[in-house]
């Protein structure tokens, strides 16, 4: 028992909690006690204390020390019971805080496993024992000693008043709360987490389940069957097979292992790499045996989407026309669009003679416009022309009222029947003297073109572009000709068009004249152009201002190309770039097939040819020609493959629109080449290249020389032409033997002369016995050089001795003369 005296020495300073003393009543729960710190906190102190001894005696010496200290019972045990379930909450609350980290581990390996299975058996063992800790201070606290007890004075909790609400609130709580602690149990169950458990665990609702181990075990389960690599079902697909295909592409095409299929092509006997190429019908039968479906298409097929679907009658809008100007030389073709579009472009050609085709629109007074494109008229340009009639609407033929039709005048009109295109006589220089303009319109009679006055169909109107006379009125027919045309295009299409002409700017690259025939060209549209493709990047009109779009019938400059297009190409916009190289590749194959198959049957041809004759391998002249538009290298090189001879031929390595540059200087040290400048000039170190290895460069501005000079190379070399001269006869009257000479014959000389070094042929019966060289003419004793008619001579033959008497000599000199083309 506890001494009171020891009490009261170590009670100096008496535990309060308010300003009355603490009252304990008869009975004190054994797990809390409760500290009231005053009415304005009523805070509850939780104190653990450690096992001691128990003491089984009588409480009588606590109920002394109280003495009639009133302790109200109801209200401690309210306040343990409160400090209980707080407890019990807080035991709870790590519980939850270590499941909900298992709930969020979804994917679990084996590893993960074990680990989580230790954690949840850590858990349960952190629970028990903190329940057997729980259960030890449950019977510790009620051991508080009676020497604290004793110490310790209760002040009185409150009024009466207070104390009934404080009772009625904490019997609310009791009923509330659960009778029994806590059932705590091993998590068994996990649940994925989720919004609907997140925000019931925020309002304190979540059950929190953790998930099975079946779940974890299925999750495991999906994961591995997501990471199997799974043996896919074969896809039968249809194979597009051109006329040629290589084996790798007919593999890709199918989707098939490369080596499979050079493995079924073995059983047919045919043995290629995945690099060679197999024909149509050998791919046919591959796609088959793979279980695929075949689709043969030609090559040619890549062109189909360059073909202009049908126009919505609704979206023809009226277009101005194009006009080509056709003519004999110098009948004033150019001169008459120089009147009309007030430009000086005469002066910028050579010789007045126009190199290369222009296209210019011409804006008239009300507005409508007329688009004019100018061939030029001599020979040389045939095929340009041929091309400029295929672009155009109407034809104005220019006629010199002076001159009158001539053979180009007939060409031009035939090119244009052949364009089935409405022709208008201009006859121009009407300016001059001495013109007769029924005589132009008599002449037209007899190439099938009538005159309106003479009760045709053919409009001609008299003109003078010098003086500018009735220019109107060949506008207004040109304009009435194309109202009765009823010219439409759709403006709204994907663009097409012709390229008029090309050439190389230095500073822009490959510069396009091109003409609008359907739609509208835009900046940045990828189109296609015989052998090359590239991108619009800039457009300008025919007057050199940039402008946005181009719409039908203009004439505008485009820059963008990657090389620069023939001209007479049809261009097309297309959608993709693989379009676009897919389509110039196919070309350019296309191309160079056809002129291996030219070049090996004309080889032929000369090949049998040469051994008909007898002659040796020909003579070769290789040009490289760079000139400054493509109209006019096209132009050179059609006028020198005119150039015929049996002896040389001509080959040309390489054409190309720009400057001479330093690889072709490298092709012609390697070829021995000549270079051809046509408007074009080389650099000072490519010049001082070709000065090095002294290799021919030529500079041109008209073609007619340009032509004539390399007619004259060829003819140097030709083999020469061997003539045999007659220059006289001889008959021989006297054979004289001279020991240290030979034989000496003498001669006298019947007709012509005969001289020393001449070729003689001895002729026996009038058979020829020996033809050689005269060694020996002797006039008597002397040395002469030549022996005239009616006098008698000695002569001596070189290696040569028998020699009778009324043999005939013939003498005749042999002479070379140089061919000419």
């Amino acid at each position: 028992m506890v001494d009171s005296k020891d009490t009261d020495k170590k009670a100096p300073k008496k535990l309060t909690l308010g300003s009355s003393k603490l009252s304990l009543g008869n009975t004190v729960f054994p797990k809390k006690v409760t500290k009231t710190l005053g009415r304005a906190s009523g805070s509850t102190v939780v104190v653990e204390v450690k096992r001691g001894k128990v003491f089984s005696g009588s409480t009588s010496s606590l109920e002394k020390s109280t003495g009639n200290q009133a302790v109200d019972e109801g209200h401690v045990n309210r306040r343990l019971s409160a400090l209980q379930k707080a407890k019990e909450k807080t035991d709870t609350d790590k519980t939850i805080g270590s499941l909900s980290k298992l709930a969020q581990m979804n994917q679990l390996t084996k590893e993960e496993k074990l680990v989580e299975d230790n954690i949840v058996e850590e858990t349960v063992e952190e629970q028990k024992k903190e329940t057997v800790a729980t259960e030890d201070k449950k019977i510790v606290e009620p051991e508080v000693s009676s020497q604290e007890a004793e110490g310790v004075k209760q002040k009185p909790i409150a009024t009466d008043s207070y104390k009934e609400d404080f009772k009625s609130k904490n019997i609310e709580e009791e009923k509330t709360a659960p009778t029994t602690k806590p059932k705590i149990t091993e998590p068994k169950k996990l649940k994925k987490s989720d919004i609907i458990s997140m925000l019931d665990e925020d309002s304190g609702q979540s059950p929190y389940k953790t998930r099975s181990l079946a779940s974890i075990k299925r999750a495991r389960a999906k994961e591995k069957r997501k990471n199997e690599v799974k043996k896919q079902e074969k896809i039968y697909r249809e194979v597009i097979i051109p006329e040629v295909i290589s084996v790798g592409e007919l593999s890709n095409r199918m989707t098939e292992r490369a080596a499979d299929v050079i493995r079924e092509l073995m059983k047919l006997g045919i043995m290629a790499s995945s690099t060679q190429s197999i024909d149509a019908d050998t791919a046919e039968i591959i796609v088959t045996t793979f279980g695929h479906t075949p689709r043969r298409v030609q090559e040619s097929d890549i062109e189909n989407i360059l073909q202009p679907t049908e126009d919505d009658p609704k979206d023809l809008k009226s277009r101005a026309p194009i006009v080509t100007v056709m003519g004999h030389v110098d009948h004033g073709k150019t001169s008459l669009l120089d009147a009309l579009k007030l430009t000086d472009v005469v002066a910028g050609e050579v010789g007045g003679i126009t190199q290369h085709i222009g296209a210019y629109s011409i804006i008239l007074s009300d507005d409508k416009m007329i688009t004019f494109i100018d061939t030029p008229g001599h020979e040389a340009f045939t095929e340009m022309r041929t091309r400029g009639a295929k672009i155009t609407d109407i034809v104005v033929l220019v006629v010199a009222a002076d001159d009158g039709i001539k053979a180009q005048t007939i060409e031009a009109i035939n090119h244009a029947k052949a364009a089935e295109v409405p022709i208008i006589v201009a006859i121009n220089k009407i300016d001059k003297p001495e013109i007769n303009i029924d005589k132009v319109k008599n002449e037209l009679l007899s190439h099938e073109l009538i005159p309106e006055d003479l009760g045709g169909d053919i409009i001609t109107v008299p003109v003078s572009a010098v003086a500018k006379t009735n220019l109107d009125k060949l506008e207004e027919s040109i304009l009435l000709v194309a109202e009765m045309m009823d010219l439409k295009s759709n403006p709204t299409a994907d663009a097409s068009g012709v390229v008029v002409e090309s050439r190389m700017d230095k500073r822009q690259g490959v510069v396009a004249t091109i003409i609008v025939q359907r739609g509208t060209l835009k900046k940045g549209d990828l189109i296609v152009a015989g052998t090359t493709y590239g991108r619009v990047r800039l457009i300008n009109n025919d007057k050199g201002r940039s402008i946005k779009e181009a719409y039908p019938s203009l004439a505008a400059e485009i820059y963008g190309l990657n090389e620069a297009p023939s001209s007479g190409d049809v261009f097309n916009v297309v959608t993709t770039e693989k379009q676009a190289r897919d389509i110039t590749e196919y070309r350019i194959r296309k191309l160079k097939e056809t002129q291996v198959t030219a070049s090996s049957k004309s080889s032929n041809l000369e090949d049998l040819f040469n051994k008909a004759l007898g002659a040796g391998e020909m003579k070769e002249l290789s040009l490289i020609i760079k000139g400054d538009v493509h109209g006019s290298i096209e132009a050179i090189i059609n006028s020198l493959n005119k150039i015929e001879s049996d002896e040389v031929k001509l080959k040309i390595l390489h054409s190309a629109v720009g400057g001479i540059n330093e690889s072709d200087i490298s092709l012609a040290i390697a070829s021995g080449a000549m270079v051809i400048g046509f408007n074009v000039r080389a650099g000072a170190n490519v010049t001082t290249e070709a000065e090095k290895h002294k290799v021919d460069i030529r500079y041109y501005s008209i073609i007619y020389d340009l032509i004539n000079d390399i007619k004259a190379v060829m003819s140097g070399m030709l083999t020469p032409l061997i003539k045999e001269i007659y220059i006289g006869s001889v008959e021989i009257r006297e054979v004289f033997n001279i020991s240290k000479i030979g034989k000496i014959a003498g001669s006298y000389v019947t007709k012509g002369a005969i001289k020393k070094g001449a070729g003689v042929r001895l002729l026996r019966d009038n058979i020829v016995i020996h033809e050689g060289k005269l060694k020996t003419l002797k006039r008597f004793k002397d040395e002469v050089a030549e022996v005239k008619e009616g006098t008698e001579c000695g002569i001596a033959f070189e290696n040569y001795s028998d020699i009778k008497v009324g043999d005939t000599v013939e003498v005749f000199e042999i002479v070379e003369e140089k061919k000419q083309l």
